[in-house]
């Protein structure tokens, strides 16, 4: 069964979805099931700075030092959400960008989540 919000990844082609209605139905991509991303906490964190990070109530940023964004190792989004899942930004990178994203402090966005194109998906709840 599928849930609201929860991203997929094709482990062929790369594709990532994300559910928008629940569904007992299974996602499938390139023939084959699709794998649902787990975010790493942030207590998994060691060296690296993979951890959506609430700078202020109108930004944040991936790690307290940000994040490379280079070629071979970068963010390709963040995303925020608010507590009753009515509000949802999501922000796309470039290669050059800084690894941040704007929010309005008006949403009561509480969860960060951000995906690495090397380590995966990444979560933070606003403290």
């Amino acid at each position: 069964m599928t849930k609201k919000l929860e991203l997929y990844r094709c482990e062929i082609c790369g594709n990532i979805v994300q559910v928008m209605h629940e569904s007992n139905g299974e996602l499938v991509c390139c023939g084959k099931p699709m794998t649902l991303l787990i975010a790493h906490p942030k207590e998994d964190e060691k060296q690296e700075k993979h951890v959506p990070v609430f700078i202020n109530d109108n930004e944040i940023q991936v790690g307290s030092i940000p994040h490379p964004m280079s070629e071979e190792h970068h963010i390709e989004f963040i995303e925020t959400i608010s507590e009753n899942k009515q509000d949802v930004k999501i922000h796309f990178l470039n290669i050059n960008d800084e690894p941040k994203m704007e929010i309005n402090s008006n949403n009561n966005y509480n969860l960060a989540i951000e995906y690495c194109n090397l380590h995966g998906l990444w979560e933070n709840n606003k403290e």
